[in-house]
């Protein structure tokens, strides 16, 4: 796919005709948005559970040590195994955990170290389903089509975060924070129904079947060597340390203990920052390739200094729009660098590859939202949001100047368009 072919916006969304990529989509959209009610309303009932930002961060960790020690497990089995076997045992494993605390919390019995138990199990499901998933998707479209995928499956998971955390501020005012786990539950089962429907996956060479069963440690060979693989990993990792943890992690006690608001603003609130998002993603779309890093740089600076103007205890309406900006600048940057990561990849390593690059993310969170939590403990929210914002800016700008040619350039792995494949003369 070359570099300098623009595609349209209409052609970008062509990618929907696709059957296949078109049920994920939708089954995604519906479990995706069960998910995000329950991240907001697990939030919201530790905040009535403890008043420390550190257990916050305690939670983000027994959810995030599974996944630390087993997504290269995960991405190698995508490679090996079905994809769809793997991401069934996920969603049913993800059912039962929904109904049990939903159980727990109904029946008034719900304690923190039930949460922590949780989320460990919860790690483990994420660490075989979300490598799996983001290998998926590029398979069931075309190789020039795999930005428009990306793009709209980020959409998608990002448009259900508008709805599912006002959904679930909206059950916890009516029916009580159980609820909300029991409408998880409910939601799974669309996207168990979209995956049993997908094809299974077809056959590579001789030569392609073994490399995918060959060891873990090849997907970390490949991004040591591929400098612009490596650079979209430790940009990633920056975004894990300085500002997910922030949106993640220290939201529900931002809402409650600066702005002095309930959980029915902390859902709206949720649900404005990922508008931002949704947006954010959708600049994907027919983006040309040599503007990508410009753009990522950008962003960078735009969340730099939202973070900053949300450190000084803004109102909720002010917060409301500098969460649109801050989500708008790290979903565009997340999709552009899994979209240069999984473009550069060799279909028989994307399960690993994207594994490390889900491990640069999902690995580091929980040790980062323990150092961001820590630090607001010690000095105050407001003080660690604009440190974190800063150390942000800086590395990220630094790491993109180092990499804006390699990425304008298309990738070893990519087969050459007729405009790149050389005349038989020459060749000759």
């Amino acid at each position: 796919m070359s570099g300098k072919v623009k595609s349209t916006t209409q052609n970008s969304f062509s990618v929907l005709r696709h059957g296949p990529f078109r049920r994920y989509i939708i089954g995604s959209a519906i479990s995706d948005t069960g998910t995000w009610m329950q991240v907001m309303t697990q939030g919201w009932v530790m905040t009535t559970l403890t008043n420390s930002a550190l257990m916050l961060g305690l939670v983000n960790l027994c959810a995030g040590l599974p996944m630390l020690a087993l997504t290269m497990v995960g991405g190698s089995a995508a490679d090996r195994f079905d994809k769809r076997k793997i991401l069934l045992i996920t969603q049913y494993v993800q059912i039962v955990l929904a109904i049990a605390i939903g159980l727990l919390i109904w029946s008034d019995r719900i304690h923190i170290w039930h949460i922590f138990v949780f989320a460990a199990i919860l790690g483990v499901s994420n660490s075989f389903e979300m490598p799996t998933l983001s290998a998926l998707v590029p398979e069931l479209v075309k190789r020039e089509e795999i930005q428009s995928a990306i793009s709209i499956d980020r959409s998608v998971f990002h448009g259900s975060r508008v709805v599912g955390p006002a959904l679930g501020g909206l059950l916890i005012s009516a029916w009580g924070a159980a609820s909300a786990f029991f409408a998880n539950a409910i939601s799974f089962v669309a996207l168990i129904i979209a995956i049993m429907s997908l094809p299974a996956r077809a056959r590579g060479t001789a030569e392609e079947e073994e490399k995918r069963a060959s060891g873990i440690k090849d997907g970390f060979r490949y991004i040591a060597k591929d400098k612009p693989s490596l650079a979209m990993v430790m940009l990633i990792a920056t975004q894990a340390v300085c500002i997910f943890p922030i949106i993640t992690v220290m939201m529900p006690l931002y809402v409650k203990l600066v702005l002095g608001l309930g959980a029915d603003k902390l859902g709206t609130l949720m649900g404005a920052a990922a508008v931002g998002s949704v947006v954010g993603s959708l600049f994907l779309i027919g983006l040309p390739r040599e503007k990508r890093v410009l753009l990522m740089m950008i962003c960078a600076t735009a969340v730099t200094l939202a973070v900053i103007g949300l450190s000084r205890a803004p109102s909720f309406y002010v917060a409301m729009g500098l969460l649109i900006v801050n989500s708008l600048g790290m979903a565009t940057n997340f999709g552009l660098a899994s979209t240069i990561v999984q473009e550069r990849a060799p279909d028989y390593l994307r399960g690993r590859v994207s594994a490390v690059f889900m491990l640069s993310f999902v690995g580091i969170m929980p040790l980062a939202g323990l150092g961001v939590t820590s630090l607001s403990d010690a000095i105050g929210m407001p003080t660690a949001l604009a440190i974190a914002a800063i150390l942000y800016g800086a590395t990220t700008l630094l790491i993109l100047s180092r990499v804006r040619r390699q990425c304008a350039e298309p990738a070893p792995s990519e087969p050459p368009t007729a405009a790149e494949t050389p005349p038989v003369v020459a060749t000759v």
